[in-house]
């Protein structure tokens, strides 16, 4: 069985428009009855520690936006650490989508099993990212995240269907357009 890289190339060279069409048709699935009600969300237990290690999109509104040079309003996380107003996570936005799919098959190395179900996570932490050269591309990914700024549910990505939201380009960037942000982080490690 070859890596989700290698599947990822196969993809990518094989059938670009349908895996993009299908991508997109994948987003819109989950998309459909996304409602925005932050307090409900809370309450729905979004915050328990299963949540670490997993994959997630949603809608944010940074506290300090006028202070950034851009953000994305519509992440794609994976989260590290949990703080009692937030979480620390890999926005996997921040890399252009070839460059995920190589830090995802990276950060599949520490996955709790093989399986790629709802009992699938990844271990992972600051301190380990920050100490470990091979993954030197997430560091311009690690972003803060507050609660209070988070503007709907949380979008569970099943670990089977990582290659789809690593594909899609779902990113919504405010003050800069992808390509910077992808360069810049690019020349961040």
């Amino acid at each position: 069985m070859g890596t989700l890289l290698d599947q990822f190339r196969k993809d990518l060279y094989g059938n670009k428009a349908g895996k993009m069409l299908a991508s997109r048709k994948w987003l819109y699935d989950k998309l459909r009855g996304l409602a925005v009600n932050r307090s409900a969300m809370m309450r729905a237990g979004t915050v328990a520690d299963v949540f670490i290690g997993q994959m997630f999109f949603f809608f944010y509104d940074p506290k300090t936006k006028k202070d950034l040079p851009y953000y994305d309003r519509f992440p794609l996380v994976v989260p590290i650490e949990m703080y009692d107003d937030g979480f620390l996570g890999l926005n996997l936005h921040y890399l252009d989508p070839g460059l995920r799919v190589m830090l995802l098959d990276q950060l599949l190395t520490y996955a709790s099993n093989k399986k790629m179900d709802k009992t699938t996570r990844m271990r992972l932490s600051y301190d380990l990212i920050a100490n470990a050269s091979r993954l030197e591309m997430a560091k311009p990914c690690i972003k803060r995240y507050l609660y209070n700024h988070i503007q709907s549910k949380f979008i569970f990505v099943e670990p089977a269907e990582y290659d789809m939201a690593c594909f899609l380009e779902a990113e919504q960037f405010v003050k800069a357009d992808k390509k910077k942000v992808w360069k810049d982080s690019r020349n961040s490690f």
